[in-house]
């Protein structure tokens, strides 16, 4: 089938190369514009750019899609469909229905729950025990196109954002794969609007752990934000970001910390840090950050005031 693909960040990565693999002809690959990165601030192409050129394959990353000759050259590429993965920009109508069987999109939630920006985020933060990838035929709104195929999976109880999403990005390969293979006897099957949630992007004001808070909420806070933004805390004035963590028991002061294993107490129970990360430096384990540390037990993590 002759496709163009759409993405930009690492999460479509898998899916373009499953593309590739099942012997898909990539007509061109649309990605958002190279952006400074790094110490020397130089233009750094995305990772879907990047590997698209690996592979040989043409790349586009205009900054809109909105102007006449944007769009006269999407249509010239003459796709049967358009696959759409955390690209970035906003859709015209006119790309929607440039392709002769429409725009799929690849969606890292169970639709009608979590459309938007975060869904992988929000899904822990709400300790949702399942989410998955929907397969939607796109529309002008957000999120809203009927759905041809959806795959769920469990999520686990110490799971974390970075870890679901690489289990979600591979699910999504497979999905689109198998969808496209079946595309002619797939029903498209609208969303039921009594059911919608939306995953707002994630504020960095959000990620300042509450210790008052019970710990399954603070669980997920950390879970949900590992690695970015990361959600923090305070020892002394050295912010610290908390990358992993499980429900455990302890008793004390909200932020007090324990030790042997490292835990600090939460509003109820408390949970208990498997990876830390010291302002400036790298990520460690627990027990790594207490053999390089000072804290003992008793000593108060500072939260959100």
């Amino acid at each position: 089938m002759r496709l163009v693909f759409m993405g930009t960040p690492d999460f479509s990565v898998p899916v373009l190369e499953a593309l590739v693999a099942a012997g898909h002809e990539i007509a061109c690959v649309y990605s958002q514009p190279p952006r400074p990165a790094g110490r020397g601030k130089k233009d750094r192409p995305s990772p879907v750019q990047a590997r698209a050129e690996a592979l040989g394959l043409p790349v586009r990353h205009p900054v809109s899609l909105r102007s006449e000759e944007a769009l006269a050259d999407f249509a010239g590429l003459e796709a049967e469909v358009a696959v759409v993965v955390a690209y970035g920009l906003i859709l015209p109508q006119a790309i929607l229905y440039a392709p002769t069987r429409g725009c799929l999109n690849i969606h890292a939630s169970l639709l009608p729950r979590w459309r938007g920006a975060a869904p992988i985020h929000r899904a822990i933060m709400a300790g949702d025990a399942q989410t998955g990838v929907c397969i939607m035929q796109m529309e002008a709104g957000l999120d809203t196109g009927p759905v041809l195929a959806r795959e769920t999976v469990d999520i686990g109880p110490e799971e974390t954002t970075a870890q679901l999403h690489d289990r979600l990005s591979a699910l999504g390969a497979v999905c689109i794969v198998d969808t496209l293979a079946r595309l002619d006897q797939l029903e498209a099957v609208p969303q039921t609007e009594d059911s919608v949630i939306y995953a707002a992007k994630i504020d960095k004001a959000e990620a300042q752990v509450d210790w008052e808070q019970p710990a399954e909420d603070v669980d997920r806070l950390i879970r949900g934000l590992s690695p970015f933004p990361g959600a923090w805390t305070l020892l002394g004035d050295t912010r610290v970001k908390l990358l992993g963590s499980r429900i455990s028991e302890a008793s004390g002061v909200p932020g007090t910390v324990r030790l042997n294993p490292l835990r600090v107490v939460c509003g109820t129970g408390a949970v208990e840090l498997t990876q830390v990360q010291r302002a400036g430096k790298a990520a460690q384990s627990a027990a790594d950050f207490l053999n390089g540390s000072a804290i003992e037990d008793g000593t108060l993590f500072k939260g959100r005031n």
